[in-house]
């Protein structure tokens, strides 16, 4: 069979015959370094034996071939013969790497798939790989030559985390599945994956289906099982696994026993002719090297010293620690270990490479030394002495090199003389000379296999310093284990795909590389250390795929083991290929798997089982996900005892584990009683329901199903996502009194105002409403705020008061006349047209509707505030009948006029009787004395404005000059007469009247904030401004007989009114949550309070409250969790509160409750509000097409746009909220029932939430019952002092006892500890502190309030507070490194004084703030939940609890503040260096630049050090954070949306003339003690672009803000003066016309570093925001034209 032995051919072609071998061997004594053979020892300039290298210089770099496109592939003929036995029966494909084994699996996969896409049932295709190199690569094959959908998966993507819900959508939505054995076992095993429901399983590298491999256990665990077995195909180069094989039979033995496990039968190419055509054959060559010569004998006897003493010195350090805790033991016994382990890798790379990779070994030794900075004393120490003996080492090896390493850039260096001198070993030296052998070819792709991983390393690092072989890249890939030279998968990913790709050279890697990896231009593999077994010497050899390449081994000459190893690697590898060749699979049988019994659980639900093999791997994955924390690990502990050839295990679980102990049956061996005590854990812990049916921990069950829910909806409550919604209705202003023929009957509520000017009166009101409403809603007192003057309006109740049908015509015709005409519009049609239509000419039934149906009628004036008498002003009401009538008539007359001639003009006025007195002044209605006109109430009958009359003004009259604006064009009236002529059509009666000066009615205001809160009003005009006067003929006036205070309380209704609906609104929801609690008020002030955001700028918002509801909720969720679940651990509890109160949960609730209907969340817009009977003078129309008041519940309302604005409500009501706010609501609704009506109102409201919520008193007796009955170890006089200290005697020891138990003391046998008192402990801290400070600061900001509970509620506090008062001391625990942090920390304690204590201590070890809560859970518990009893214990304890005048900032945080209330920007930058975070901040004043810098291992702590050395800085600069005088917080301004932004505002089509804008430009230096870098626009630096200016409101500021930010200038500074005019101005023209009797403008002054100070003035513009942006428009053209800005659209 010589002829069919390829591998025999390819040994007979090697450079060196089995005769110049044994030359080498026999003669390997006779020769010195000075007459080395050149066939073995290749000259540095020598490259004439390039190793068939040469065509590397002329062919490009191929793209691997592994990746075929499906449509070109053309199967060889031995791969149709492969695919046609394997579609036959189940085939192991024994093919020779590179052969296309994967294209047949490919072949396979679309004929089944095919069949299964026929059949209409869901079948899967499975395709195992070994490793996550090669589940990538053959995932990429597979997904690009099939049409079918591929998933991958490994350990590195959490797969072990996944849940059934997550297996299903991946077996729904893929065909096939590529993955590691691993994995399909672990799915396997919980029931996750079926083989039932998989039609075809390819196992790659199928050899290593042997011993406890996975491939192993998934065939007889599972394979060999099922009835209806899937198709198998494994595919492999070499079919044995062992060293090799001893002969035929044993060959014969190890092929029949994998055929058994897989179930297939060998099969192999028996005529090899196109094989050896297309498949190419590496050239093997071996590579031999003399035998190091000992030179460093006497140093490896130094490094042995040297590591004995160390060792000595650790055990030394270990036996003199203060504590024998086990958990040090175990980190000191793991350390040793490494030492010696470390130890061990420095003398091998002594031996094996010279004493420059020594050197280097122990620098990569240094460089990856464990961190101890954040470990006990002892273990630091230790670790201090492991780095020393790391140090001495080099030192020691450094005194045999006297030039270090550096010299190897030498090209001159003697390699020869170095190999004499030690420095480089033998074997190093060859393998030099066979990299310097390949020449200056820069595209070779050379693989190097080595065993260790730090000879991947270190020879790497060497290479790399060669200077003659720098024209070569280099690196290396390890696998990635848990060992501590491992390196991470994506780093090899990365690693590898450069070698393909050609970018690195020279790859070092260990036998991680060795199988299936894919690189088609590889042209040389070099096995540096001798291959282990016969299946890594094909493995590696088959990396070598181009053509020519080579495969050489390295050997040492003289060694008689190694080359007979080598020539038992050979003869296997034939007898393998022989016998693989001479089956016949008619004679072969195959043999039946034999499996050994095991025992097994098997959960009958799922199919999910454990076996004893894997049942100590479950346990120990429970117990991973039992809570800990930095000082206690979860993990079971077993115990033995021996017998007489047997042994029993007794396991041992953490204490929230479901039970404690277990002991098992009696075994014949160790490893059996382990195995069989874990079975019987698993089965009984999935009995007591700790796992699941799938047989994994339940600890995170409801997180699962959180993680489920959120995965379908991630932003529901959050700041992220925008919801459309509608707005609730108002039910207590709805009424159907309109259509009554007798009357009604209303409930009256008066409406008094008083006037901080004690002169200014105004008439009080009455409200009429159909529905009776709330006391608190009808009585109540609202300052309203004008300009200079405050109004305080009462409301009150007044009994029912009946009115017939007479006077609700009366009423409703006063309402239709001075709500539209002030508010509205009476008469409708353009000016030009001059056929105007009055509004209530017709019927008016349209202008009433249902919802909004009540009526405000005056009061007589004699109806004081203090007298609870009152009286409707009927004549006032009946002026109003009587002026409709006339405005009626007068347009039918205006008609008769139009319709007699259409060009002649009309006149008014026909209707008043001459009067021959000269004092008479004639109206369009009656005629005057003109000592009577000052204040008189008049209706223009040419706009339907109404006016109060201010003065008649003499010598004046109609034919006066008209009065123009001032910079206005040439008059276009000559007269006023001819002004109403020309624009109404009107012809005066009496133009000789003098004129009348009369106050302008306008638009109505938002009155509800205080100005003083420096809150800008809504609609873009400045609050403060000058009347608005105007001049008129008095025949165009009809008087109205009402008084002037009657119209000034007009202006007051709408505020007033909005302020009453928010309460009848909160009042509604309180009646649909209907809670009816003995001793429990919820006033409406409160409701109205949780359901108001910071957008609508009132003096409350629902901040407060959601503050204080987000801890009761916490704390109620956290009470019933702990009654309802008394078996749980702290970690399931804590996932379900978590699940329970999340924002997604409570966004959940409160949709379900339709809550986004009563939000507030916009300012109030008084031009949108409309009284019964007004026409809305203001729309904005409905662009969601919805036709209904509320919106539907649908994914297509919901955006994550941020151009999409929030807080406009559209005329249909519907609005724009953040998801959040709604979760935020529900808050602030619980936090409002808990101020009025305690826990019980709370739980309460949360019930009517949905929440699951059970307050039951059985339960606080059945803990109390359960704790009393529970082990209690005597110890009097701990818990005497404990008790003193808190000042409280227990009732139930056994709470105090458990409380002070860390989870450590497990060590000790303790079945207990205080988590689950924590978690509650936790919750009612965090509630009781809240509450108080909720209480105790009751005017200050709500962001002051969240400042002072983080202040308060936190771990550092907590742990100062047991510091403090030596509860420290009552911690039971077994833990060293907690007990090494209490004792520095309680040293820096004591050395801190007070004034410095908070910046120079330590921080606290988390378990003091846990042993603290946990205390407070006890002690809550054992008072049977009495929150007053236990805040009466702790307020004493927790004292002095944080005020506002005593709260400091996070330093990084205060300089934010002080930052952005300057003006100033900063940079900041981090980097880590040796695990260091290096925090720099860059802080840009007007004269110097501060920096600094914070070094920490936390990012955090390191920006705050940093921080701390800024604010020092500005500090003796004068400049410090002042918070005493805290203000309401304004929203979000990227949320708020300015209403006037509606309107569109003055434009600039072009750059500011120049005219109107002033430049200031100061040169001046920069003072100060640091020089300033030059910035962006300094001739150094290009000056930096922008896109382009937003024109919108707001625009020009926001890039001006944005630019100062970006190149770290000062914020600029706004100066702006304020004009008047008296007459109207306008601004802009077209739709963006505006009139304003007043103008600003703005000065700018922008401050930049090295160049001084610009200023520029804008515009003229109507209000204060829009000068700003027109001087902001104005200095970025400033900035253009001097060269410091681009604008791209300029």
């Amino acid at each position: 069979m010589s002829e069919l032995n390829p591998l025999k051919r390819s040994f007979s072609d090697m450079s060196y015959s089995l005769q110049s071998l044994d030359l080498g061997l026999n003669g390997l004594e006779h020769r010195t370094s000075a007459t080395r053979e050149p066939a073995s020892v290749v000259n540095l300039n020598n490259s004439s034996d390039n190793l068939g290298l040469n065509c590397l210089e002329d062919d490009a770099v191929r793209e691997p071939d592994s990746v075929v496109n499906h449509n070109d592939f053309n199967p060889r003929s031995y791969q149709l013969e492969v695919f046609e036995v394997a579609m036959k029966r189940n085939t192991i494909a024994v093919l020779e790497t590179g052969a296309g084994k994967t294209m047949i699996a490919v072949m396979l996969i679309k004929e089944i798939g095919l069949a299964i896409k026929s059949s209409g049932y869901k079948k899967l295709i499975l395709f195992l790989a070994p490793t996550v190199h090669l589940v990538n690569q053959q995932y990429e094959v597979i997904k690009t030559n099939t049409s079918f959908d591929v998933g991958e998966y490994y350990g590195a993507k959490r797969v072990d985390e996944w849940t059934m819900k997550l297996w299903e959508k991946e077996i729904e939505e893929h065909d096939v599945l590529v993955m590691t054995p691993q994995v399909l076992l672990d799915a396997l095993r919980t029931a996750f994956l079926n083989l039932d429901v998989v039609s075809l399983l390819i196992i790659d590298e199928c050899h290593r289906a042997t011993g406890n491999h996975p491939y192993t256990k998934i065939m007889k665990e599972f394979y060999h099982k099922l009835n209806d077995k899937p198709r198998i195909f494994g595919m492999t180069a070499s079919p044995v696994v062992r060293k090799g094989v001893s002969s035929a039979v044993d060959c014969e033995d190890q092929i029949s026993e994998l055929e058994s496990i897989l179930d297939s039968q060998v099969f192999t190419i028996e005529d090899r002719t196109e094989m050896d055509i297309h498949v190419p054959s590496a050239r093997e060559t071996c590579r031999f090297y003399d035998k190091a010569q000992h030179y460093s004998s006497d140093l490896k006897s130094k490094i042995e010293a040297s590591w004995s003493k160390f060792d000595a010195s650790v055990v030394s350090l270990q036996g003199s620690a203060q504590s024998s805790y086990k958990d040090i033991d175990d980190k000191i016994r793991t350390l040793r270990q490494r030492l010696s382990n470390d130890h061990a890798k420095i003398l091998n790379c002594l031996e094996d490479l010279g004493l420059i990779c020594a050197y280097e070994a122990v620098k990569v030794l240094l460089q990856s030394a464990p961190n101890s900075s954040e470990e006990c004393v002892i273990y630091r120490e230790i670790s201090l002495q492991y780095k020393y003996f790391l140090e001495e080492v080099v030192s020691k090896i450094g005194e045999c090199l006297p030039h270090g390493d550096h010299f190897l850039l030498d090209l001159e260096f003697d390699f020869l003389k170095a190999v004499d001198l030690g420095y480089l070993s033998p074997k190093l030296y060859e393998l030099l000379q066979l990299f310097l052998s390949f020449g200056g070819a820069r595209q070779i792709l050379c693989l190097i296999f080595v065993d260790r991983i730090v000879t991947a390393k270190v020879i790497e690092r060497f290479v790399k310093k060669v200077a003659a072989l720098a024209h070569f890249r280099v690196s290396y890939v390890t696998g990635s284990n848990t060992s501590i030279d491992a390196v991470t998968p994506k780093t090899q990913k990365e690693t590898l795909e450069s070698f393909r790709s050609g970018k690195v050279n020279l790859l070092f890697a260990t036998d991680v590389l060795r199988e299936g990896i894919h690189v088609p231009n590889c042209s040389c593999v070099i096995c540096f250390d001798l291959p282990k077994t016969v299946c890594c010497y094909v493995q590696s050899r088959g990396r070598a795929r181009q053509n020519d390449s080579q495969y050489i081994i390295m050997l040492e000459r003289g060694n008689v083991k190694q080359r007979d190893q080598l020539f038992d690697f050979i003869r296997s590898e034939w007898l393998v290929t022989n016998t693989a060749i001479n089956r016949d699979p008619d004679v072969h049988f195959l043999k039946t798997c034999t499996t050994e019994e095991t025992k097994s659980y098997i959960v009958n639900a799922t199919g999910a089982s454990v076996t004893q093999d894997s049942s100590v791997t479950h346990i120990y994955r429970y117990c991973e996900k039992l809570p800990g924390d930095r000082y206690f690990t979860p993990r079971p502990t077993f115990e033995y005892e021996f017998f007489d050839r047997s042994c029993q295990c007794k396991l041992k679980l953490p204490a929230s584990a479901a039970f404690q102990t277990l002991v098992g049956p009696v075994c014949r061996s160790q490893q059996l009683a382990k195995q069989l005590v874990c079975l019987e854990a698993c089965k009984k812990l999935h009995q007591m329901g700790a796992l699941d049916d799938h047989l994994q921990p339940s600890v995170d069950e409801p997180m699962e199903d959180n993680c489920i829910m959120r995965s379908k909806d991630t932003l529901a409550g959050t700041t992220k996502r925008k919801e459309l919604h509608g707005t609730t209705s108002v039910h207590a202003l709805s009424g159907s009194w309109g259509e009554n023929l007798d009357g009604a009957t209303f409930y009256a509520y008066k409406f008094d105002f008083s006037c901080s000017i004690v002169k200014e009166i105004y008439s009080g009101f009455i409200l009429l409403t159909e529905s009776k409403l709330d006391d608190d809603v009808g009585n109540f007192v609202l300052d309203l705020y004008l300009v200079r003057k405050t109004v305080r309006a009462s409301v009150s109740s007044c009994g029912q008061i009946h009115l017939d049908a007479e006077q609700i015509v009366k009423a409703k015709c006063f309402h239709e006349l001075f709500f539209n005409a002030l508010f509205g519009k009476l008469f409708t049609g353009s000016k030009s047209s001059r056929r105007r239509e009055f509004l209530l000419q017709k019927e008016t039934s349209l202008l009433w509707i249902p919802s909004n149906m009540y009526l405000l009628l005056p009061l007589e004036t004699f109806s004081a505030s203090n007298d609870e008498s009152w009286k409707i002003n009927w004549t006032g009401v009946d002026a109003c009948t009587y002026v409709v009538e006339f405005l009626k008539n007068s347009f039918l007359d205006a008609e008769h006029c139009s319709g007699e001639s259409r060009s002649s003009s009309c006149r008014v006025g026909s209707s008043v009787t001459e009067c021959s007195s000269l004092n008479t002044i004639h109206f369009a209605n009656i005629s005057v004395d003109a000592d009577k006109l000052k204040d008189m109430v008049v209706l223009a009958i040419h706009t339907g404005k109404i006016y109060s009359v201010v003065e008649l003004v003499s010598n004046t009259s109609a034919d006066s000059p008209f009065e123009q604006n001032a910079g206005d064009a040439s008059p276009s009236y000559s007269s006023y007469a001819d002004y109403f002529n020309q624009k109404y059509g009107i012809v005066l009666t009496h133009p000789g009247q003098p004129l009348l000066l009369l106050k302008q009615s306008h638009k109505p205001h938002n009155l509800l904030p205080n100005p003083n809160d420096e809150v800008t009003s809504k609609d873009g005009l400045a609050v403060g401004k000058q009347q608005q006067l105007a001049h008129m003929p008095p025949e165009l006036l009809i008087s109205v007989d009402v008084p002037i205070q009657v119209l000034k309380s007009f202006y007051l209704l709408p505020s007033l009114m909005y302020r009453l609906e928010s309460l009848m609104l909160a009042s509604q929801l309180r009646h649909e949550i209907d809670c009816r609690i003995p001793k429990s008020y919820i006033p409406s002030s409160l409701m109205l309070e949780a359901i108001t955001t910071l957008r609508c700028c009132e003096t409350f918002s629902m901040e407060r409250l959601e503050l204080l509801g987000d801890s009761v909720l916490k704390y109620a969720i956290s009470y019933d969790l702990f009654l309802r679940y008394p078996t749980k651990h702290e970690g399931q509890l804590s996932a379900r509160r978590v699940q329970a109160v999340c924002n997604s949960a409570l966004h959940k609730l409160g949709i379900n409750c339709k809550l986004q209907g009563y939000i507030r969340d916009s300012a109030f817009n008084p031009r949108c509000w409309v009284a019964p009977g007004q026409r809305p003078a203001y729309y904005i129309p409905c662009k969601c097409g919805v036709d209904t008041l509320e919106v539907p519940l649908d994914s297509k309302f919901q955006t994550k746009d941020p151009k999409v604005k929030i807080a406009i409500c559209c005329s249909m009501g519907h609005r724009w909220i953040c998801s959040k706010t709604i979760s935020d609501c529900v808050e602030g609704i619980v936090g409002a029932y808990y101020v009025g009506g305690g826990l019980i109102a709370a739980v309460h409201v949360m019930k009517w939430l949905g929440m699951d919520v059970k307050f039951d008193p059985s339960s606080v007796d059945e803990a109390i019952s359960s704790a009393s009955l529970r082990s209690y170890m005597p110890k009097e006089n701990e818990v005497r002092s404990l008790e003193s200290k808190l000042g409280y005697t227990f009732s139930i020891k056994f709470l105090i006892q458990e409380a002070m138990t860390h989870a450590s003391m497990q060590e000790q046998g303790v079945g207990y500890c205080y988590q689950r008192l924590e978690f509650l402990g936790d919750s009612v801290l965090d509630l009781l502190i809240t509450w108080h400070l909720y209480q105790s600061h009751k005017n200050i900001d709500p962001g002051d309030l969240t400042d002072l509970r983080s202040a308060s509620v936190n771990n550092e506090n907590f742990a100062q507070i047991v510091v403090r008062w030596e509860l420290y001391k009552h911690l039971q625990h077994c833990s060293t490194l907690l007990l090494s942090q209490i004792t520095e920390y309680l040293e820096s304690f004591c050395q801190s004084d007070e004034a410095t204590k908070s910046s120079t201590i330590p921080k606290g070890p988390k378990a003091l703030a846990d042993f603290l809560e946990s205390v407070a859970g006890a002690v809550l518990v054992d008072t049977k939940f009495n929150l007053d009893e236990v805040w009466r214990i702790f307020k004493p304890l927790l004292s002095p609890i944080a005020t506002p005048e005593s709260l400091e900032l996070p330093p990084m945080r205060e300089l934010t503040e002080l930052c952005d209330s300057h003006g100033y920007s900063k940079k900041e930058t981090c980097s880590i260096k040796n695990d260091i975070v290096h925090a720099h901040l860059r802080l840009q004043l007007n004269d110097v630049l501060l920096v600094g810098d914070g070094y920490d291992r936390n990012r955090k702590a390191a920006k705050g050090k940093a921080a701390s050395h800024l604010l020092k800085e500005l500090e003796n600069r004068g400049m410090r954070n002042s918070r005493g005088d805290s203000k309401r917080r304004k929203p979000d301004t990227d949320h708020v949306v300015d209403l006037s932004s509606l309107d569109v505002t003055n434009r600039h089509s072009a750059e500011p003339t120049p005219h109107k804008k002033q430049k200031i430009v100061e040169n001046e230096s920069p003072t100060g003690s640091r020089g300033v870098p030059p910035r962006a626009g300094s001739p150094k630096e290009s000056p930096p672009v922008i896109e382009s200016i937003s024109m919108k409101k707001g625009g020009p500021r926001t890039t001006l803000f944005e630019l100062c930010k970006k190149v770290e200038w000062t914020r600029p500074t706004f100066q702006t003066t304020e004009n008047k005019s008296r007459t109207p101005i306008t601004f802009g023209d077209g739709s963006e016309m505006k009139h304003s009797f007043t103008s600003f403008v703005s000065k700018i002054t922008l401050n930049i570093p090295v160049y001084g100070m610009i200023e520029c003035t804008g515009d003229p513009r109507p209000d204060k925001k829009s000068s700003f942006d027109s001087a902001a428009l104005a200095m970025l053209y400033e900035l253009k034209e001097q060269g410091r800005l681009i604008i791209g659209d300029a």
